[in-house]
């Protein structure tokens, strides 16, 4: 890995990552490309035991793991299969007024999105620079959202997706 090729076809790259099978190359002018272990290519510079080296694929997993802890970037949430094409229907009281349809999922949606903007704000909350007693303080109003939130719970399909409040012991 690291070392500069020239391919036939492909033109000048870098091997990004070595499989059983198959080189990964990164070229300049066509991008990632894989090419098998003997395909005809010419070594520019050859790079030798290079400690440091990583391949591609831990960088992408790395990033894709930093992503998913500290943005608000959500993994697919499934909502419960009775719900699925579903509508809420809110009705006013003074019937003169006109009803509002939301289908369910769009609902489901801005409830997951809730819960993954209060995680990140959490996870930020723990890593910032504030006093210990400040931490435990926004973590107990965090606890109490949750626990507002649990009315959402029959929306979900996997119940370690659900909202959980404060454990009663």
């Amino acid at each position: 890995m690291g070392s500069r090729i020239k391919h036939g076809e492909y033109g000048l790259g870098v091997v990004t990552n070595v499989t059983s099978k198959h080189y990964w190359v990164t070229f300049i002018e066509n991008g990632l490309e894989t090419i098998d272990l003997d395909s005809e290519f010419e070594v520019i510079e050859s790079v030798e035991d290079e400690v440091d080296t990583i391949s591609f694929y831990e960088v992408e997993t790395t990033l894709k793991n930093m992503l998913k802890q500290w943005s608000d970037i959500s993994e697919i949430i499934p909502i419960g299969d009775r719900w699925k094409g579903g509508k809420l229907i809110l009705e006013p009281k003074d019937t003169n007024l006109a009803s509002k349809e939301i289908p369910i999922d769009t609902f489901f949606h801005k409830i997951v999105m809730v819960r993954d903007r209060i995680r990140v704000m959490e996870q930020k909350i723990n890593s910032s620079n504030l006093d210990d007693q400040d931490k435990v303080d926004l973590q107990q109003y965090i606890t109490r959202i949750y626990g507002s939130l649990t009315t959402f719970n029959i929306l979900f399909k996997i119940k370690e997706h659900q909202f959980s409040g404060a454990k009663i012991k």
